[in-house]
């Protein structure tokens, strides 16, 4: 008897929900995905900012196809001279050569420790603050997001997704992203505040500047690490290459992730020789990983970053988000926040933003909530979507919500 992949997407893949989409994807090309009945539908999340260049970009599948062609898995991360890794760990560090006006005491970052997730990715910043700093506490936000391992999770400023998992790591205090009173809880105890660059899971929250400066002046004063985490901000995903960049600060540490990778797998935690050099030492590898850095993944993200540099995708991002916010005016949306493709438009409920969600599904346009944030839309699509693209996608969110009306 024949049994449908539905089918078996229920019987065998484990569910971490009641109601997954369970939408059965057959292809994906540019900013569309294609149902096994051929329907098409606008990713207007890209995976949850995965595909910022868009489904299978040509120059993405042709740099896999190359790597493919030299090698794939050598040897655990660190001990091979592997030329895809070199490369792509050289580039990332040009990115990231910014002169800003309140800069990291530690310099410019310029070595990277390659991961498999942005979730490892802060793992490993976390025991890398600690042994630098020789600290234990860190300070993340309320209603933040940095992952769902164990350390990742005891960052996370939510009760309702750890709660169930605890005994986690102690030491962990919150404060909220944005208010400036709430920098005096970071001490002389202080290993690092992880904290994302513009609020994701929050519901795309975007601080005042004077607020990014002087987080990075309080961390400096007490000898604490500041931790960017901008898995879902990187890769051009909000105007810039790197949303702090907007914000005239450095981090000491920085996470990448989700649109880094051009759809394969990989993540990193970057920082400056001088903290990162703590690995060597008491004990020797003092970070491990097996297949972080794969050569294929770091293929794809390398091929990845040259396209949003060279066909300026990132600083396109501001004007598409732009036409983003003035179309989408309805009653029920009481605003649309957000910086670039990484935006937010409130309404009013849960209820009201589900059935608006599952209706635009319905007609061709892929949407979604956030995690602490759950009457809020999010559209965060491929960087390469066009303005007819744009249009087309914002004219099916208001016809949906008039017909709802």
């Amino acid at each position: 008897m024949y049994i449908t992949h539905r089918q078996q997407f229920f019987d065998h893949l484990a569910q971490t929900s009641d109601y997954p989409l369970a939408l059965e994807i057959e292809k994906a090309e540019g900013v569309y995905m294609f149902g096994a009945d051929g329907k098409s539908y606008i990713d207007l999340i890209s995976g949850i900012a995965v595909s910022n260049v868009g489904h299978r970009h040509p120059k993405v599948l042709a740099a896999i196809h190359e790597q493919l062609e030299k090698h794939m898995h050598l040897l655990v991360y660190g001990e091979f001279v592997q030329s895809a890794q070199v490369r792509l760990a050289s580039a990332l560090t040009r990115t990231l050569d910014v002169n800003a006006p309140n800069p990291s005491p530690f310099g410019k970052i310029d070595n990277v420790y390659f991961t498999n997730s942005g979730t490892e990715a802060t793992e490993g910043a976390m025991k890398l603050a600690k042994r630098f700093t020789g600290r234990s506490e860190f300070i993340s936000c309320i209603n933040a997001y940095h992952g769902a391992t164990q350390g990742a999770l005891s960052l996370a400023g939510s009760d309702t997704f750890k709660q169930n998992f605890r005994p986690l790591l102690p030491g962990i205090k919150h404060i909220h992203h944005g208010v400036l009173a709430d920098l005096e809880s970071i001490t002389e105890k202080t290993a690092a505040v992880v904290i994302e660059v513009i609020g994701g899971e929050s519901g795309v929250r975007v601080p005042e500047k004077e607020y990014m400066v002087q987080l990075r002046k309080r961390c400096s004063e007490v000898g604490a690490l500041m931790i960017l985490d901008e898995i879902q901000t990187g890769f051009g995903r909000t105007g810039t290459f790197w949303a702090f960049e907007q914000f005239d600060i450095y981090p000491d540490i920085l996470l990448s992730a989700k649109g880094m990778g051009g759809g394969m797998p990989i993540g990193a935690f970057m920082a400056s020789q001088e903290v990162m050099s703590v690995f060597k030492n008491s004990p020797i590898l003092g970070h491990i990983t097996t297949f972080g850095g794969h050569p294929i993944c770091c293929a794809s993200s390398l091929a990845a970053l040259e396209v949003i540099v060279d066909e300026k995708l990132h600083s396109a991002a501001f004007e598409k988000g732009e036409l983003f916010k003035s179309l989408l005016k309805h009653p029920k949306i009481s605003e649309v926040r957000g910086s670039g493709l990484m935006l937010a438009a409130q309404m009013e409920s849960f209820e009201k933003l589900k059935n608006t969600i599952d209706h635009c599904i319905e007609n061709g346009v892929v949407t979604d909530w956030f995690l602490f944030c759950d009457d809020a839309m999010r559209i965060a699509p491929p960087l390469t979507i066009t303005e007819e693209q744009i249009r087309e996608a914002c004219k099916v969110i208001i016809d949906v919500l008039y017909s709802d009306s």
